[in-house]
């Protein structure tokens, strides 16, 4: 098993989650979050002088993949959907998952 842990622009989200579904992949946990990347946040310029925000607000999507054989449908997925071709687009881990429990499968004795 793997996972798959996805930033991505807060307007790509919806897109990342159509094409995900797409590939038969239904199963997601989503977060807003806030960070930056390399560019370290945007600088603007005002009448008042420059000001930095470096904590931009993205979307964290996590997705757990039974098997491994569709993590590159899934990677190809979310990087064609969430890219518009500028910094600050997102980026793709995948980490392995050693074990998944339902917790509606216990019961107690």
């Amino acid at each position: 098993m793997k996972m798959i842990i996805a930033i991505v622009r807060p307007e790509k989200y919806e897109d990342v989650k159509e094409a995900l579904k797409q590939k038969g992949i239904m199963g997601m946990t989503f977060t807003h979050v806030t960070g930056r990347g390399e560019q370290a946040g945007v600088k603007f310029t005002s009448r008042v002088g420059d000001f930095i925000v470096d904590e931009i607000e993205k979307i964290k999507i996590e997705v757990v993949l039974e098997s491994d054989d569709s993590l590159d449908q899934a990677i190809e997925a979310i990087r064609s959907s969430a890219c518009t071709g500028h910094p600050g687009d997102g980026r793709i881990f995948v980490v392995p998952v050693e074990q998944s429990y339902k917790i509606s499968d216990y019961h107690a004795q």
